[in-house]
């Protein structure tokens, strides 16, 4: 029927009348792990865009450079940082100076300078998605001098921008206090509605017994995710296990502090996983960990994808008590909230959950509903005008 919708939410009259427009993204990550650009992609291109994604690994062995319309480039980080982005801005450079598009996103502020210039070369639209409070991160928290340098770029590039992307409500509003715009636009990071095809099997793969509730953070692994308090939490119930798909510098130390507390056989480290794989591990979890602390602006205004993706997967989740991801848990009862203050309160929380088989049922059976509402389809409907 002529009214469906596909799966990236677009109806076939809608993709034929489309006149053929090019985009071009330019990220410094890898564009196959990241959500917000994989689903943005596939619904341009779903929609008759022409779409060229530029997107950066310096993490992964042995990834595909090229895959489509996506090309990644290895970067290789060494002692000597200058080295590292003078790499970058120069296969940047380059690769935007094949393109010819209509419309320009730079997917983060490092990308920004430089599309900026293409954009206005080419007398193009452009897009800004400020996935992140960059002056703002956890990691800049005692540098002020950083933190200022950061802001005054951020602040002379946004005010030219056509749009600028975010992640939540809360975002919107600080940007527009703080740097005085009016030309936000809010794209949430929403997964794909879809279901497993499979679920991995974590309790042969890794030897956890039946009797164990496997808990999974999926993301980054980063300072400030609540590692530390999860970990001694842990330390203190035997029946569950935590499994971490994600990379991250801080890696090395959380493996540290397990192996120390003495539950180091109880917590998996797996790696990155792409987007296509990633509902597949997901779903064969039990409770989703979002855990963010409040130790910076950007981690306070925080609405990650990882939370809406274990509501796609059926996941209850147990989540910080921070404003933007505790309105979507209160509003759609699907988990529970935690001060990570204290200690006792995150252990009860978790042994609630570990334990009763009924709340956890219950909430399972809201985050199905849940996913009806919180998915890219519908996102994609709200916001998909801007790009014509």
């Amino acid at each position: 029927m002529k009214g469906e919708l596909n799966k990236n939410g677009q109806t076939e009259a809608t993709q034929l009348a489309k006149k053929k427009k090019s985009v071009t993204i330019s990220f410094l990550g890898n564009a196959n792990f990241d959500t917000r650009v994989t689903n943005l992609t596939n619904s341009l291109i779903s929609d008759g865009f022409e779409v060229k994604v530029i997107s950066f690994d310096w993490t992964t062995p042995n990834f595909k450079t090229v895959l489509g319309n996506v090309s990644i480039f290895k970067l290789i980080k060494t002692k000597n940082s200058l080295l590292y982005y003078l790499k970058f801005i120069s296969i940047l450079f380059k690769e935007l100076s094949k393109s010819k598009s209509s419309i320009y996103i730079a997917e983060d502020i490092f990308t920004l300078p430089l599309v900026t210039f293409f954009a206005k070369l080419n007398k193009a639209k452009l897009y800004y998605n400020s996935r992140e409070f960059y002056a703002f991160l956890a990691v800049l928290r005692n540098r002020p001098a950083v933190q200022s340098i950061i802001s005054n770029l951020e602040k002379f590039f946004i005010k030219r921008t056509d749009k600028v992307l975010v992640t939540g409500d809360g975002d919107a509003e600080f940007l527009q206090g703080f740097y005085n715009i009016n030309n936000t636009v809010v794209i949430r990071n929403l997964p794909l509605k879809q279901k497993a095809s499979y679920k991995k099997d974590f309790r042969k793969m890794l030897g956890i017994p039946e009797t164990s509730t496997i808990m999974l953070y999926q993301g980054v692994i980063l300072e400030g995710r609540g590692f530390e308090p999860l970990l001694n939490a842990m330390q203190k119930i035997n029946n569950c296990n935590l499994i971490v798909l994600g990379t991250g510098i801080f890696q090395k130390k959380y493996e540290k502090i397990a192996n120390d507390l003495g539950i180091n056989n109880r917590v998996h480290f797996l790696g990155n996983i792409e987007q296509s794989e990633l509902i597949n591990y997901t779903a064969a979890a039990d409770i989703g960990i979002a855990l963010i602390e409040n130790i910076s602006k950007s981690y306070y205004y925080a609405l990650p994808n990882k939370l809406f993706e274990y509501i796609m997967a059926a996941l209850p989740v147990l989540i910080s008590d921070l404003p933007q991801m505790k309105k979507i848990v209160l509003d759609y009862e699907v988990g529970e909230i935690v001060n990570l203050d204290n200690p006792e309160e995150i252990k009860t929380k978790l042994e609630q959950l570990i334990n009763d088989k009924n709340k956890l049922s219950n909430y399972k059976q809201k985050t199905i509903s849940a996913s009806e509402e919180l998915n890219w389809q519908r996102e994609y409907q709200k916001i998909k005008h801007i790009f014509e």
